[in-house]
Parts: C-alpha cells; structure tokens; sequence
C-alpha cells in the first residue's frame, strides 16, 4: 500500500496543483487529506472545486470547524475570507468531513491529535517556544489508538516519529503555507525555513509502515502577490521564505 498524504492546504490552490501533479508521477494507491483545506488569504472556492470532484478521504481540521461554527465576527481573517467566500455546497461538502478517520485497520486519519484538533501531535509549545516532542510525550497523545500508522497535520512541521511499540505517527507538512506565528497556550512560530509546498508518501511494502518527505516547486511568488492583494503582507512573507 502506498499513500500520498497532504494536509493544512489554506487555500493555497496553486501548490496544492504542483502536489497533485506531483503525486501523479509516484504511482500511488489513494490520496488522503488532513484537513485546514480552504482558510487563509488566497483562494478557498477555488480550492474546494479542485478537491470535491475528488472525494479524497479528508478529516475536518480546526479551521474547517471554526468557519462552521463560530460567529462571523469572533473568526480570525482567514477564516472570515473563507466564509465570506464560499457556495452553500461548499460549505456543505466541509459539513461533511468527520473529525477522525478510520481509514483501515492499519490508518488513522486525524488533524491534530486522536482527542483534538487544536492539539500539536509532534511538537511542543512551552514558554520558551516551541520545541519537538518528546517520545513520552507523543506515546501520551497517541494513547491507546491500535492502529500502526497515525496520519496528523495542523502544526505544518513534516516529520515522522515511531513508538517503541512499532506505530509509527506522520505529519506530511503544509501544502500551502510554510509558516505561521501563533499565541496559544505560548506564543511561538513554525517556520520551515523556505516556501516549497510539502506532503509525505507512506508505504508498507515490507509490512512495516515507512515515510517519505517530498518538497515541490510552485510559483510562491505569485501567490505571495495574492496574499498582499488581500491586505495580507505576513502571509506573503511566509509564502515567499518560508519564515516568519
């Protein structure tokens, strides 16, 4: 089995159309989708166009929820472009999307964490910022999901951790944005330090689940001149360096 993962798209249409065309050379078996889809400063309708005729198998991440439940007003700016910006199906089609997904007795899909979608899986936040995770402390937050391979985004970090009991937890990176500054429960940045989108392939050939990291090539640049058409100059500079 081998399984193209892609999370934390943000409405970046443009790199979300390199990864697929990407993914389409690896000769993989099924795409699945992470969540945090169409917020941000760029394009959500679009984004959602491209991805509803695929119907990938996709979990709600904290973004998808927020713009279904809170209050217009209360929504971050992303999240309010994204609400002002797409159809009734659309949001319909987000409606949709369950929080976890049971891909198969081996697969977990979930966004954040198996109990959150606001939790970070594989990294830390302290005071002193933000660090890895400690391999207690992602044995925690695991808790006791059986299954050998756990797919997770949300802090758009790609890397990949695996338990001493042999399961194996991946987060594929952000597709479409390579940087972000948060204040919760600390403030802290993610920066991956350039602006290639990102996903991972996960195989179990030899009945061992393993992961691959794959960086690919848009035009950021445009996409950084979307974001500052949008009145959102720290989203360009995340677009255009992959820094904060």
């Amino acid at each position: 089995m081998k399984i193209a993962v892609i999370s934390d798209i943000h409405g970046n249409i443009a790199a979300l159309d390199a990864v697929l065309a990407h993914v389409d050379s690896q000769s993989v078996d099924e795409i699945v989708n992470l969540g945090d889809i169409c917020s941000g400063s760029l394009w959500p309708e679009e984004t959602a166009d491209r991805l509803m005729p695929l119907d990938l198998p996709t979990v709600c991440g904290n973004h998808e929820r927020q713009v279904l439940t809170g209050t217009y007003e209360r929504l971050g700016l992303s999240d309010q472009h994204a609400r002002a910006t797409m159809r009734d199906d659309q949001i319909a089609w987000l409606a949709d999307m369950p929080a976890t997904l049971q891909l198969s007795e081996e697969v977990l899909l979930v966004h954040g964490t198996p109990d959150s979608d606001l939790a970070y899986f594989l990294e830390t936040v302290t005071e002193q910022g933000l660090r890895p995770a400690t391999l207690d402390e992602v044995t925690e937050r695991a808790g006791a999901t059986a299954s050998p391979l756990i797919l997770c985004g949300h802090t758009h970090v790609p890397r990949a951790v695996r338990l001493e009991d042999g399961r194996l937890i991946v987060n594929p990176g952000s597709v479409g944005l390579p940087a972000y500054d948060d204040v919760h429960p600390f403030p802290h940045v993610i920066e991956n330090g350039t602006p290639h989108a990102r996903y991972a392939i996960v195989t179990d050939d030899s009945g061992r689940w393993e992961a691959s990291f794959h960086m690919v090539t848009y035009d950021w640049e445009q996409a950084a001149r979307d974001a500052e058409a949008h009145g959102r100059p720290e989203w360009a500079r995340a677009l255009r360096t992959g820094l904060v």
